[in-house]
């Protein structure tokens, strides 16, 4: 039998698929694989190349491939798709993603460490007890407005709210009421708790770190989205140039172009929506505080809100942000204000 040089590696939860050539193309290996066969069968194999889709556990298999000498590389499945030939199962992915993993311009997704995985699982967990925490807000207002009881927006109204469900004495609320809307307001309590536990966490993981401290001399970026981007961006050197590290988040307009003529449409939306979202809420911050200062300190924002409306303002800096961040991630140099120009 030839010496397999390449393999496509299908990950699931239990069943793999393998798909391995040789040097001369020709098929060497396409077989099913149980969990617990698949570290054993490439402990026997001599080191190759091994293309696998990103997804859940790709980051886990890479490194525990690499650890056996084997080359890992993660491919986007979206760019893996094209290859797969006619109907799709499990041995037609396996054979395409051994095809794209030996292409000259396919893009690799760079291996996380597990420090990393883990400071992305707590901006995760975060998040999720965020949309949590608005679904109890929700629901309060909601019970209590079926009573006539409204309060205003914002975090006042909905302390409002709490203080007449727990005031016994209100006889707006029914008992039964009542005391389903303490058991949301004891969930919204822990939950709160949570919120706040996971961003101490944040904080501390962004003290510890130089590279985090550095992009948050960036304006637009705090600790929370300084380790975010160092969670998600584990490589920038993946990256030619900040607008590329722009378009993987999804910051830069979509291209439908064609006869040299250029037609450019609202932003592509690609990448992580979680990094997207941290960075225009970053970019809004920077504008109410520049209005503040009528943006003695950076006079192209202002020209551009003279023109634009301030959410499409919000993405272009935003856009902007995330090139700076590439520049000092890339360029191990701490962030250095531009000069302002005089009118």
């Amino acid at each position: 039998m030839k010496e397999v040089t390449t393999i496509g590696l299908d990950l699931a939860k239990n069943v793999f698929q393998v798909h391995g050539v040789a040097g001369s193309g020709e098929t060497v290996i396409r077989r099913q694989l149980r969990r617990r066969q698949v570290l054993p069968l490439f402990k026997k194999l001599p080191p190759c190349l091994i293309g696998v889709e990103a997804c859940a556990t790709s980051h886990h298999w890479a490194r525990e491939l690499q650890a056996l000498g084997h080359e890992a590389r993660i491919m986007p499945a979206n760019y893996v798709k094209p290859y797969v030939k006619r109907n799709k199962n499990d041995a037609a992915d396996a054979e395409a993603i051994c095809e794209a993993v030996t292409r000259p311009t396919m893009r690799f997704v760079a291996i996380k460490s597990p420090e990393r995985q883990s400071l992305m699982m707590v901006h995760r967990t975060r998040s999720l007890l965020v949309r949590q925490h608005t679904m109890l807000v929700n629901a309060i207002r909601a019970h209590l407005a079926e009573f006539g009881v409204v309060a205003p927006v914002g975090r006042r109204g909905v302390t409002a709210l709490l203080t007449i469900i727990s005031d016994r004495e209100d006889e707006r609320l029914p008992v039964l009421a009542r005391t389903c809307l303490e058991s949301l307001v004891a969930a919204l309590t822990t939950v709160e708790r949570e919120v706040a536990s996971n961003e101490r966490r944040i904080h501390l993981w962004h003290r510890s770190s130089e590279i985090s401290r550095r992009l948050e001399t960036i304006p637009g970026i705090g600790p929370i989205i300084a380790t975010a981007l160092i969670a998600s961006v584990s490589d920038p050197s993946v990256f030619k140039s900040g607008r590329e590290l722009a378009a993987w988040i999804g910051l830069v307009p979509r291209q439908n172009s064609t006869g040299g003529k250029e037609r450019l449409g609202r932003i592509s939306k690609q990448g992580d929506p979680y990094l997207r979202w941290l960075l225009v809420a970053g970019a809004m911050s920077v504008i109410r505080h520049g209005r503040k200062t009528a943006f003695a300190n950076n006079p192209w924002l202002g020209d551009l809100l003279h023109r634009k409306p301030t959410k499409v303002a919000a993405v272009a800096m935003a856009n902007k942000t995330a090139r700076t961040a590439w520049a000092v991630l890339a360029t191990g140099e701490a962030y250095r204000r531009p000069a302002v120009r005089e009118a």
